[in-house]
Parts: structure tokens; C-alpha cells; sequence
């Protein structure tokens, strides 16, 4: 699965680390994500790990717990969502084009299935088709309506589970940093 992937996020033009098998409301999903390389140094340097922990993001609400609060270390390029069909496709990145682009990676369709293709593309759902040899072609390019709905607390939190993940994941030498 992570060859497609790679495949799905280059014919994207998306350049970063591919975190899969990421739990996203209710979703398994992929993100393609950038390391900030100076923020990921001054949060090492200074004792800010990744707080992926849900429970330290709600006492945000407290200011008297946190007087300062760390700066994202990782950007969210996109996110991929593998589906059989184009039909659950809007379903799956409904939610999810909130925080970033978002494309659906589907098999190869015949050419009669078109419609569901105008809808996605009017949602601003990308889509990359794979056909049985794995090949991945952009079909539909994502947009990035992420800016009409601004930041999240939800979001802000994902950033920390992905930034986690890719430290945890990723030797440092393999990072995409910048």
C-alpha cells in the first residue's frame, strides 16, 4: 500500500512524508506532511515534544495552564483517501477538505462514470486513478478550500498526531524536511 501511495502523492505533486493509516473522524486516511525543520529544532532544543495527547489540547480553553503554546512543527500537505467507488468519495473527504486538500485514490474507472467525477471536481475533491499495475494518474485536481473554513482546535491537534507519528516513524536521515 505505501508504494501506491508515494505514486498517489507524486502524480498529486504533493512533496513530503506519506503518514499512512491515520484515524481521521471515523476515517483511515493518509496524510502527506512537510517537517518544519526550524520549528522541529527549536521545539527539540526547548522540550516541546509532539502533544498528540486530546486531553493537553483541551486545557487550552484554561490560559492559566499554558502560558505558551508550541508552534506546529509539521505542515499538512494534503490527505488521501483509498475508496473503491467514486460514489463514497465525497463522503470520505467531506469533513476532511476542511483541514486541507483532500483526493480520493480510486481503481481505474470506464469512461461512463463521469458524473461522479463533475461532483467531486465542483467539491474540490481531487481524485488520482491506479489501474492494475499500480500506476497512478491525476484525474481531478484537489483544491484548497481549507482557508474558507480557518484553523481548528481539531486541526491543531491532527498536526500534533501526524508530527508524532513521523518521528516516531520516519528515521531522521528519510525525513522531507523544509
Amino acid at each position: 500500500m505505501q508504494p501506491l501511495l508515494h505514486r498517489a502523492a507524486s502524480a498529486l505533486g504533493w512533496r513530503g512524508i506519506v503518514v499512512p493509516d491515520v484515524a481521521v473522524l471515523g476515517h483511515q486516511v493518509s496524510a502527506v506532511v512537510r517537517v518544519r525543520a526550524d520549528v522541529h529544532e527549536w521545539r527539540s532544543a526547548n522540550g516541546w515534544p509532539p502533544q498528540a495527547d486530546p486531553s493537553w489540547f483541551r486545557s487550552w480553553f484554561e490560559p492559566a495552564a499554558h502560558d505558551r503554546l508550541p508552534v506546529p512543527a509539521v505542515e499538512l500537505v494534503g490527505v488521501l483517501v483509498g475508496e473503491s467507488t467514486a460514489d463514497r468519495a465525497l463522503q470520505s473527504c467531506g469533513t476532511l477538505m476542511t483541514l486541507a486538500p483532500c483526493s480520493v485514490v480510486l481503481p481505474a474507472m470506464k469512461g461512463g462514470e463521469s458524473w461522479p467525477l463533475i461532483e467531486l471536481d465542483y467539491y474540490g475533491i481531487g481524485v488520482v486513478a491506479v489501474d492494475p499495475a499500480g500506476a497512478a494518474e491525476l484525474v481531478v485536481p484537489p483544491e484548497d478550500r481549507s482557508t474558507e473554513f480557518g484553523p481548528s482546535l481539531f486541526g491543531r491537534w491532527l498536526l500534533e498526531v501526524l508530527y508524532e507519528r513521523v518521528l516516531k516513524e520516519v528515521p531522521a536521515d528519510a525525513r522531507v524536511l523544509g
